[in-house]
Order: C-alpha cells, then sequence, then structure tokens
C-alpha cells in the first residue's frame, strides 16, 4: 500500500507568503488603483493569479494576454526580493530525507506557476525528492477545487485515503478535504483559528522539526 505526501509549496515549504503579499499589495494598489488594505489582499491570495485579478476587478477588466504579464510582472518583483532570503522551512531538509529514507511518496500540489516552482525547487535543489509536480498550468480550476491533489496521487500512484496533505491555508485545506486527504496545517500566514470548521486536520505545526514521518500514519 503506497503511501503519500503532497506538499503546497508558497508558505509549506518556504516561508514566503509575506513577499507574495507585499508584491500583489503594491501591483494592485500602485499599479492597478484597487484601494485595497493588506488584510483584504492577503484574502484574495488564493489560487492562480489570474483568478484573483478576476476575483477583485471582474471577468471583463484584463485581458488573457494582460493577466498574464501582471502576473509574471509580481512574480519577477517577489523572486527578487525574496531570492536573498530563500530557505527551507526548518526541519523540512531532514523531514524530506526520512521520508524518501522510509520509501513515502513525495509530490507538490501547488498554485504557484512554473516560473516560481522552478525558482524554490532548483535554488534549494531539492527537486529530485518529487515525483509529482503539480502546478497552476496543469489544473482548470484551483483549489478548493481537489483538482491539483488528485492529479498529485494519481501520479504518484497512491489512493487518495492515503495521501497526507501539507498546506498552509484554509482553501488548501479544503481541497485536501475535497479529495479524500487528510492534511497537516503550516502556521506560517495564518492561524489555527482559521481552519474551524475542518476535520481532516491531524496537527497543526510552526515548522517541521517536531514532525515525524511515520507518526503521521497511523
Amino acid at each position: 500500500m503506497k503511501k503519500a505526501f503532497i506538499f503546497d509549496m508558497n508558505g509549506t515549504m518556504i516561508d514566503d507568503m509575506a513577499y507574495h503579499l507585499e508584491g500583489w499589495f503594491n501591483i494592485l494598489n500602485d499599479d492597478l488603483g484597487a484601494g485595497m488594505t493588506r488584510e483584504a489582499v492577503k484574502k484574495e491570495m488564493y489560487g492562480k493569479n489570474q483568478e484573483l485579478l478576476v476575483r477583485i476587478f471582474g471577468k471583463d477588466r484584463f485581458t488573457e494576454a494582460e493577466m498574464d504579464a501582471l502576473s509574471m510582472e509580481k512574480e519577477r518583483k517577489y523572486q527578487q526580493a525574496y531570492l536573498p532570503h530563500l530557505r527551507l522551512i526548518p526541519g523540512l531538509d531532514a523531514f524530506l530525507a526520512a521520508a524518501e529514507k522510509e520509501g513515502i511518496l513525495m509530490g507538490i500540489g501547488t498554485a504557484a506557476i512554473p516560473f516560481n516552482v522552478d525558482f524554490a525547487l532548483d535554488n534549494l535543489q531539492i527537486r529530485h525528492y518529487f515525483k509529482s509536480i503539480i502546478t497552476a498550468n496543469d489544473v482548470a480550476t484551483s483549489k478548493p477545487n481537489p483538482e491539483v491533489f488528485l492529479k498529485a496521487a494519481e501520479e504518484l500512484g497512491a489512493d487518495p485515503a492515503n495521501c497526507i496533505v501539507f498546506e498552509d491555508a484554509p482553501k488548501g485545506v479544503e481541497a485536501a478535504a475535497n479529495a479524500g486527504m487528510k492534511a497537516v496545517v503550516l502556521t506560517t500566514m495564518h492561524t489555527a483559528e482559521e481552519f474551524i470548521g475542518f476535520d481532516n486536520i491531524l496537527t497543526f505545526v510552526p515548522d517541521y522539526t517536531t514532525l515525524t514521518t511515520s507518526g503521521l500514519f497511523r
């Protein structure tokens, strides 16, 4: 019976959500005149970049090409700001190595575009751990739709019931629940109180230093 871990990336593997928030806050307000507070922007930060723009401005404000250009502008600014601080969340390096040693399959299910996934995995030199990498470009609808996690499970050859998702956001935990998967929540951007109502959460942790791989599959 194959067991698998499926990781979200931003805020789950790398603690970078504050840099994404700043990037969106600046573009939405300075460039696009949205007049939003940081808290309001934070609540919209889930799913694909294009979906975020449609939620805020409506479906007729931008063309697909304009949204793609805004998305890339934001991601370039994010990468430039975050690169000096790029590192794995504490304990994750040992956790990945332990999971690999125990034969636990690992994949990534993220709303990030490949440009950002490559930025993280290649600079941190951890791509070899992951047998499946599902990005924003691989799904029709973002979280809380379960497609991203179900596709990862399918590529890994693991039953969803035997997959544990690592997430930092309520919409991600909801997607895991919709996929029939348990979840571990990293409290890098959201507090435990923001996840009330979910019954698929195994534990809340600030990082990976206290987690044991085998202890999650009880």
